[in-house]
């Protein structure tokens, strides 16, 4: 990596941990519930800063980076938000109080950064050595954004996770929230606690969307800078986008098909490259334009549903604690 790649990467990584320092440490760093006030405001901040960085990279590294990372995130940012309904689900089914569900996001944030960083590395290594591979992750895209199409109800079942049940046998559990801490100390002995069971639900499911999300964003720009900054910033505004949207997700009801179209559109781009070249330009507008349609007509659609009382925008009530 050229040396002054390098350095920028280290400069963002400290901007990444002066913000989620600020956030932890001065913000919230009493736990409480997170207003919606609160986080749409923490929602404009995260967006604004995106924007910026950005328009940053339009003036010092040229048009093509500029709307590279434009794409990117906005590609990010809409898979991202697929994330929160499924987080959702997991806080309906652990029954997690309102004011500990931001910091279990916050360190699931901060685990998907280490972990996404850790697949664009590889996913990097793999195009440098390996042209073909843009093949298979161009064929992954297809035919996940077929399946999500097919797909119903988004069901989660945390008794199955893998992790979860190892975690169970290695460690006694120490059930309910009176502390928002994800170790404890009995006896002499190390117990986990629910919160950590929920946090390892987060961050599994977070590996499973990154399957797609990885690979998807490659079939934006090949530049390692781009695909992770704009990975990066997706993420940084996914929990203050959770608490302005957690009350609405099921009003989206046609987003889940947008995505479905943006990720074979990408997918296809990625399998035909040698065949058509599609500018940045055209898959910034193709995305752009599918997604915001399957939200207008979401709009729509629960406008004529609210009357009848079909969809009131509710999230799922809790279950019991396993």
């Amino acid at each position: 990596m050229p040396q002054n790649e390098t350095l920028l990467f280290i400069c963002f990584n400290m901007f990444v941990l002066l913000m989620l320092a600020l956030d932890l440490g001065v913000f919230h760093k009493k736990a409480h519930v997170v207003t919606i006030r609160e986080a749409a405001w923490w929602s404009v901040v995260w967006i604004t800063l995106s924007l910026v960085f950005g328009a940053g990279l339009f003036y010092f590294m040229g048009k093509q980076a500029g709307l590279e990372f434009l794409a990117g995130y906005l590609l990010e940012k809409s898979l991202s938000v697929d994330n929160i309904f499924v987080f959702i689900l997991i806080f309906s089914y652990f029954g997690v109080p309102p004011q500990l569900q931001h910091r279990v996001l916050f360190w699931g944030v901060l685990g998907a950064l280490i972990m996404r960083a850790l697949f664009i590395a590889l996913g990097v290594v793999l195009i440098t050595r390996f042209d073909w591979i843009l093949y298979i992750f161009g064929l992954i895209l297809v035919v996940s954004g077929w399946k999500m199409m097919r797909s119903g109800e988004v069901e989660v079942h945390p008794e199955k996770n893998a992790f979860i049940r190892l975690a169970k046998k290695l460690f006694p559990v120490e059930t309910g929230y009176d502390s928002s801490k994800f170790f404890l100390r009995r006896g002499g002995k190390i117990h986990i606690t629910s919160l950590f069971l929920v946090l390892i639900a987060v961050e599994t499911t977070d590996v499973i969307f990154a399957t797609d999300s990885i690979p998807a964003v490659f079939g934006v720009t090949h530049d390692p800078f781009i695909v992770y900054s704009s990975n990066v910033f997706a993420i940084l505004g996914l929990r203050a986008l959770y608490f302005v949207l957690a009350g609405v997700m099921t009003t989206f009801y046609y987003l889940k098909h947008g995505l479905s179209i943006v990720l074979i559109f990408i997918g296809l781009k990625m399998l035909a490259a040698d065949l058509v070249h599609v500018s940045i330009g055209i898959s910034l507008g193709v995305i752009g334009i599918v997604l915001t349609v399957s939200v207008i007509a979401s709009v729509l659609r629960n406008r004529k549903e609210i009357p009848s009382g079909s969809n009131d925008g509710s999230p799922p009530s809790r279950a019991p604690l396993p």
